[in-house]
């Protein structure tokens, strides 16, 4: 899986775990909601910067959303 997909993957469910709207996120971070949306789509990559901006108003570490899934919660195909 290519990191922009973990990262995609990893915005949404911490997004959603912390119960927040697309809009919420994009108002709190202070950026458009469509860019939220083509982030979570893996439409568009980004910036170190925007990362660490998302993650301080989600109140996690960075790299936590550039995480991949442990080798054995991983799906083989």
């Amino acid at each position: 899986m290519r990191l922009r997909d973990v990262f995609a993957r990893n915005l949404r469910r911490t997004r959603q775990a912390k119960n927040l709207s697309q809009e919420a996120l994009a108002h709190d971070a202070h950026i458009d909601r469509t860019y939220i949306s083509s982030l979570e789509r893996g439409t568009y990559a980004a910036s170190v910067d925007m990362i660490e901006k998302l993650a301080d108003v989600l109140g996690i570490e960075p790299d936590e959303l550039l995480r991949r899934a442990p080798a054995s919660a991983r799906v083989k195909s």
